[in-house]
């Protein structure tokens, strides 16, 4: 199971990090990636990580803002969040694929969220104004 946390209220130009904790099973060999969801809006992608690490993929939107970056022997994936917009206001999920991050990306692209293999429960991420 995954279990991403970290969200809170922050104003706008500030700074959150997102945990994805993992349990119940080992995700070091998966790619794994963050969505949120705005509400009355779709899930939409953020970013998604290689099993290593070493590759990564950001939508348009968070480039330069957002880093991901992950911890296999924590079984943990980190987003940091800076410069935050009222525009991130959303519900942000991790998720994780057995797929290569250039697989993942490209089925996503098609597919969008529900061709990831697992989820987590969400967490809330408010910027204020």
């Amino acid at each position: 199971q995954l279990q991403a946390s970290g969200g809170g209220l922050v104003q706008a130009r500030g700074s959150l990090t997102l945990s994805c904790s993992a349990s119940g099973r080992t995700f070091s060999s998966y790619t794994v990636g963050w969505f949120r969801q705005a509400p009355g809006k779709g899930r939409e992608f953020v970013v998604a990580v290689s099993w290593s690490g070493n590759s990564t993929y950001y939508t348009d939107s968070v480039k330069g803002r957002f880093t991901v970056s992950r911890d296999n022997a924590k079984n943990t994936v980190l987003l940091q969040m800076r410069s935050l917009k009222p525009e991130d206001t959303a519900l942000f999920y991790c998720a994780a694929d057995n797929m290569a991050l250039t697989h993942v990306v490209r089925k996503t692209s098609i597919v969008g969220a529900k061709g990831w293999d697992y989820w987590g429960r969400g967490t809330q991420v408010t910027v204020s104004s």
